[in-house]
């Protein structure tokens, strides 16, 4: 496919978004040209909705006017229209494992990193401050009204809103240290997950370590001390380029990579799983316990049924040998029983069919 109708590309989102960083990484590490728009409040969000059905942030523009949203279908489309450098691994195996920890990075470890970004007034101040003036610099209203509605808005809809109890908060941090640890252990043997290049594994962790914990002041003092190999992880991402990493990838799934596969099996699986039973009841709301954290009045959501649906397809995507090496990591893990517990899931027919051209199912609303 010719590149002249592609780029550059034109991304809508906030210099500070978790998903907004994740596909700058992306575009930086594939080498693709692109060009960045803060989507304010009332100049770019009615065009981004109705274009992409959502105004979830990023969203994408590409030179021949047509738009796109949702990263992890964003990346893949790109991969496959523009496929050199890969950054998805060629090795099926390790595609599937990358493709899941992306998935992982993505949808549950958003819950940490919303948590202490607007849980605590030392990080909402930071946050609302820096969203009142970059995606509301055009709504008429003095600053603080601004970061007032911003911060009760986020705390509503993705700290207490979105199931964590405050007796229930140390839990949720201790995900945010072990994924330290677990990441630590490995980014001072190597410099990226599969070795001496980046890839999509790295492209997914990138979303909340960049521009949240990395970022945000509560957890980026936590890293700055008892991480820093992550840390400057992070730093290297964001200035690599495939096409100057000439390493090589290490052999199949790399053993450290068990603890992060453990927390997959023992959390958010678990997780996906209740989320299922919640939309299958028509359950706006439910409350669960997972790795012995208690969420309670946790928000459904039909676009996690159909992550779950998307991890059974990259699965059965594999041939008969890569299946059986496979299931027993996960099972060796504690991810394979919750990966098939509901056989059958209540996905609406078509949905996300349209994506990365047109969301479906809300995701993640404008502000993070």
């Amino acid at each position: 496919m010719s590149t002249d109708s592609l780029f550059p590309v034109t991304v809508y989102g906030s210099s500070i978004s978790y998903f907004t960083g994740k596909l700058e990484n992306y575009f930086r590490i594939k080498g693709i040209p692109y060009r960045f728009q803060a989507l304010t409040e009332r100049q770019h969000s009615r065009l981004v909705r109705d274009n992409t059905g959502s105004t979830q942030m990023p969203a994408l523009q590409l030179a021949d006017g047509r738009w796109m949203t949702d990263t992890t279908p964003v990346i893949q489309w790109f991969e496959s229209a523009y496929p050199a450098p890969a950054v998805i691994p060629v090795d099926p195996l390790q595609r599937f494992f990358s493709l899941l920890l992306e998935d992982y990075a993505d949808e549950w470890l958003w819950r940490p990193a919303m948590h202490y970004r607007w849980y605590y007034d030392e990080g909402a101040r930071f946050a609302s401050c820096h969203l009142a003036h970059e995606l509301a610099a055009d709504v008429p209203a003095p600053a603080a009204v601004k970061r007032w509605a911003i911060t009760r808005r986020q705390r509503r809809g993705y700290t207490a809103g979105d199931g964590i109890v405050p007796d229930q908060v140390p839990g949720v941090e201790a995900i945010y240290r072990r994924m330290l640890e677990q990441l630590e252990a490995i980014f001072r043997k190597r410099p990226f997950l599969l070795g001496e290049r980046p890839s999509l594994a790295d492209i997914g962790f990138s979303g909340p370590i960049f521009r949240h914990f990395g970022l945000d002041p509560i957890p980026a003092e936590i890293m700055r001390q008892q991480a820093p190999a992550v840390f400057e992880w992070a730093a290297r991402l964001w200035n690599a380029r495939l096409q100057d990493c000439p390493g090589a990838a290490l052999q199949g799934i790399p053993g450290d990579w068990g603890p992060i596969l453990d927390e997959v099996g023992s959390h958010y699986l678990p997780y996906l799983c209740a989320n299922v039973d919640a939309v299958a009841s028509g359950q706006k709301r439910f409350d669960v316990e997972v790795g012995g954290v208690r969420y309670k009045g946790a928000r459904w959501s039909k676009y996690r049924v159909w992550c779950l649906q998307q991890l059974r397809g990259h699965f059965e995507a594999l041939d008969a040998d890569d299946q059986h090496t496979a299931e027993a990591l996960l099972r060796q893990h504690g991810c394979w029983e919750p990966l098939w517990r509901q056989r059958q899931l209540p996905i609406e027919p078509g949905l996300c069919g349209r994506l990365p051209f047109h969301a479906d199912a809300k995701m993640i609303d404008v502000y993070q």
